[in-house]
């Protein structure tokens, strides 16, 4: 293996090892270090591939990014908006456990780096957010639905609510009833012509 694949492969460990810890400890309890350990990869190392701790966060919302770029493309290959959405939603359930620990990835993130000075990195969570939003968005329109801005933003909404709850009272089992209930939300949605 050349040293470039080599190099590729050690940035994308600690890209995806950043995304893992920043989630699981927060951005401020988190260390280059501890990404390091999680990565496997010497500490002196991560310096070579990001100079700071915020181009290491900005790696892991890229990180965060992709694999909704993921999700989204293999939900994509269901022929039915609404079946696309009710499998974002089933999605969101199996990862009731990492909820319950964590909360949602990007929401948390979004939320904890709000709060500093900064400004930058927040609106950079916030994107990824909005991307989410967007392809909710097109998967209502294509239903024919009324506001399907407005059912996105309601379905995501729901979404983070979720997980934040399922979180702060380490109950997963709220995400699977909360999943349920918006699976039989889904279905209730009709178009202005009355077809589902």
């Amino acid at each position: 293996m050349n040293r470039r694949v080599r190099a590729s492969q050690k940035r994308q460990r600690l890209t995806a090892a950043a995304a893992r810890v920043l989630h699981e400890q927060g951005v401020e309890r988190t260390t280059l270090g501890d990404i390091a350990r999680a990565a496997d990869v010497p500490v002196g190392n991560v310096y070579y591939y990001f100079k700071t701790k915020d181009e290491l966060v900005r790696a892991a919302l890229s990180e965060h990014s992709a694999h909704l770029d993921e999700l989204t493309g293999r939900l994509e290959r269901l022929a039915d908006p609404r079946d696309r959405l009710k499998a974002l939603i089933e999605a969101w359930v199996d990862q009731r456990d990492v909820a319950a620990r964590y909360g949602c990835p990007t929401g948390t993130l979004a939320v904890e780096l709000d709060k500093r000075a900064d400004g930058t990195l927040d609106t950079e969570a916030g994107a990824v957010i909005r991307r989410l939003l967007d392809w909710a968005g097109r998967q209502f329109r294509g239903l024919g639905l009324s506001d399907p801005d407005d059912l996105a933003l309601t379905l995501i909404s729901a979404y983070q609510g979720m997980s934040l709850l399922a979180n702060a009272l380490r109950d997963p089992d709220i995400m699977t009833r909360e999943g349920t209930r918006l699976l039989h939300w889904l279905d209730s949605l009709q178009a202005p012509d009355g077809h589902p």
